[in-house]
């Protein structure tokens, strides 16, 4: 596999747009939907730029991928995000069933996981853990900065 079909070239893409909230001082999550090996959909946290409390990074991007693709289903796509998704955006990744998802940061406070990995589409492969060390410094510095 070369590196640009790599997960963490694309977990580097989900940075960017991690650090595109963390310049509006959001908390910088971001992610990409990959289809094809192409980024068809970016977004990253807008909960306060919008007074949004459902304006994840996930969900921008659900949004963006399935106005691409002109369906509602991305069962042929990956979706790339910074931290571990909440339990409404592995929600959301359930009704899009999602064929991937890859993440960087474990969240043992409020990602599904908390919960239960049934909220997930049955078909959907998790690949956790990439360019993890980044992604969790980027929140530990964020909140650092907050306290």
């Amino acid at each position: 596999m070369t590196d640009f079909l790599s997960d963490e070239f694309f977990m580097k893409e989900a940075l960017k747009e991690a650090r595109k909230a963390l310049d509006a001082n959001e908390v910088p999550i971001g992610a990409v939907i990959v289809s094809n090996n192409r980024i068809i959909a970016r977004g990253h946290n807008l909960t306060e730029t919008l007074s949004d409390p459902t304006a994840h990074a996930e969900m921008q991007a659900f949004t963006a991928a399935t106005d691409f693709i002109g369906g509602k289903y991305l069962n042929e796509c990956t979706l790339y995000v910074t931290v571990e998704p909440c339990v409404m955006c592995a929600g959301a990744s359930y009704w899009a069933q999602i064929g991937r998802i890859v993440y960087g940061a474990t969240d043992l406070k409020r990602g599904y996981k908390s919960i239960s990995d049934s909220i997930l589409h049955p078909k959907t492969i998790i690949v956790p853990g990439i360019l993890e060390n980044e992604c969790s410094n980027l929140l530990i510095d964020f909140f650092k900065s907050k306290r």
